[in-house]
């Protein structure tokens, strides 16, 4: 990372990939004196050629969604890799996409990442490290270097009309996070990956060293393994105090299960959790077998004469070897793969409020927190002697409305004859 990364708006200044993040150096042709020669990427041919500093220098600003998004929309390698909620699609999104950051002409507010992600000293808002994003429902608490931001630092606890039909709404806050009910679904302009398995890569599949799915995007990379893309995804709910559990190289895992590589952290009793939706990526990864911990795979070649790399190699074993012994860490030599789960707190594509959830959408049998359980939720939870009291008590009263109307009738009768 360097400031033209966040601040140039040319949209020209690039990275070297084998360069550890400094960009192509000026290579002069030496054919043509005074003429720029590029430096071509082998991986994929690409040509790669010094910046123009004079230009990229002059043209620094505040970021733009295009700055933040060459990060944040390609983290993992390609478009919409990790974040269901965010890819290229909101370089200039409509307001149905997003309602925050959707562009005037359909409706939107034109935020750029910049105008939630606030700054101090270059501590941008939003992270999620160990302390909680809600502590006593504070807005933009300052922590962990940076402050947490949350739906009520704009919109307060209660963003819904007081009276009428909306009166509910707010009664919902203490409990659930605005964005559960705001992004029914994500990857709504594209497909995201949602699976890897690492242990299909190596050999070629069907003769081929890549694949293409009906959408254009890999379904099947030699270096990477085989993955599954979906599109307009529901989101998984759990609560969450907006902080995560990780697991490192050196903690125990139990492979007969699938391993939560980060699980959110909080639950109901927690006053300041949240009912939050998340992109859940699941996964096949190597691990040691012996001791029962995640590895760490060399996957880059240090430089040319690196063949112990996986991507130069694919040869498990010395890319872990390798990996784990440059990472300091212990390996048995053995190693097998198990399942894996990754979470991605849900923030981004906010819907219309018109397109939000619907109350049975939740409070049904079929409700989207069906996981969540040890607590009663009107319309979804049911109790047998709750139930059968319920249903006596209809019925007594239907019996009662009956006689008694019998009973009007016969009077009624009566009072004729008299």
């Amino acid at each position: 990372m360097d400031c033209l990364v966040c601040h140039e708006k040319t949209g020209t200044y690039k990275k070297f990939p084998t360069a550890a993040g400094y960009p192509a150096k000026y290579v002069e042709d030496p054919e043509n004196p005074g003429r720029q020669k590029g430096v071509v990427f082998p991986e994929n041919k690409k040509v790669y050629f010094s910046p123009d500093w004079s230009a990229v220098a002059q043209s620094v600003g505040r970021p733009t969604r295009k700055n933040c998004g060459t990060c944040h929309f390609f983290g993992g390698g390609a478009d919409a890799v990790k974040h269901g909620d965010l890819d290229s699609s909101l370089t200039k999104p409509g307001k149905n996409l997003d309602v925050h950051m959707g562009s005037r002409e359909t409706g939107g507010q034109d935020f750029t990442c910049v105008r939630c992600h606030t700054t101090t000293n270059h501590h941008v808002a939003g992270r999620i490290y160990e302390k909680p994003a809600a502590l006593e429902r504070k807005s933009l608490l300052q922590d962990d270097l940076g402050d947490k931001i949350m739906c009520e630092s704009c919109h307060g606890s209660q963003p819904h009309k007081t009276g009428g039909m909306f009166a509910k709404l707010n009664d919902h806050t203490d409990k659930v996070a605005c964005q559960s009910c705001h992004i029914p679904e994500f990857a709504r302009a594209q497909s995201t990956k949602m699976w890897w398995d690492w242990s299909k890569a190596g050999q070629p599949m069907d003769g081929k060293d890549k694949i293409k799915g009906e959408d254009g995007k890999p379904i099947f990379d030699k270096k990477k393994g085989e993955f599954v893309w979906e599109r307009d995804v529901v989101p998984e709910y759990y609560w969450f105090n907006g902080t995560l559990d990780h697991v490192t190289s050196e903690d125990a895992i139990d492979p007969t299960e699938e391993v939560w590589l980060n699980r959110p952290k909080g639950d109901r009793n927690d006053p300041n959790s949240r009912i939050m939706p998340f992109k859940v990526h699941r996964a096949k990864s190597p691990y040691d077998k012996v001791n029962k911990t995640m590895v760490i795979p060399h996957l880059f070649p240090f430089n040319k004469e690196d063949k112990t790399a996986y991507w130069k190699g694919f040869d498990w074993q010395k890319a872990i070897e390798v990996g784990m012994k440059y990472a300091g860490q212990k390996y048995s030599g053995e190693y097998g793969f198990v399942d894996t789960t990754y979470v991605f707190p849900t923030t981004h594509m906010v819907a219309p409020r018109e397109n939000a959830l619907q109350c049975t959408q939740c409070h049904s049998k079929n409700s989207r927190l069906s996981n969540l359980t040890g607590f009663y939720m009107p319309g979804r939870d049911t109790y047998a002697v709750v139930d059968a009291a319920g249903w006596f008590g209809a019925g007594a009263a239907l019996v009662a409305v009956f006689f008694h109307g019998v009973m009007r009738f016969i009077s009624g009768l009566k009072r004729k004859e008299d």
